[in-house]
């Protein structure tokens, strides 16, 4: 199985106030530690800087080099990979986009699915339940 995870995965992970902090923590060794492909895509990576280090968003924000050292942990490891939209890209993501109707907050969602189709990754590890509205993939909700 080839798997992504989504931002939100990731804040929790570095938010100890977040109840789900926990359940976050043991999500993301497991997935560092192996042995499945894991994909961290560059929207999902630097969304998580910018949320992680904003003060209006984050009750104690991280600096900028702890969270770009927290994606380095991750790109480091020998089964992780990152990847972005390769040329047939809006062909994609007008097919992910037709599919489910896409406006506003669904649009980086969108974006992710059609990474996730072009390089054929299957799952995705998110509390977000809009994930759920795009058929072909598969969301599973470490929090549930």
């Amino acid at each position: 199985m080839t798997a992504t995870l989504d931002t939100n995965v990731l804040l929790y992970a570095s938010d100890e106030s977040s109840r789900f902090h926990d359940r976050a923590i043991d999500v993301l060794q497991g997935l560092a530690a192996g042995p499945s492909l894991v994909y961290l895509f560059w929207p999902v990576a630097l969304g998580y800087v910018r949320i992680a280090t904003h003060p209006a968003i984050f009750q104690k924000p991280l600096t900028a080099d702890e969270a770009m050292a927290n994606v380095h942990d991750l790109l480091s490891r020998p089964h992780v990979r990152t990847c972005g939209e390769a040329d047939d890209f809006w062909d994609v993501y007008r097919q992910v986009a037709g599919a489910t109707p896409v406006r506003g907050n669904l649009v980086p969602d969108a974006h992710v699915v059609a990474l996730m189709r072009q390089h054929g990754v299957s799952t995705i590890w998110s509390h977000d339940r809009d994930f759920v509205k795009f058929p072909g993939i598969s969301v599973r909700d470490p929090f549930a």
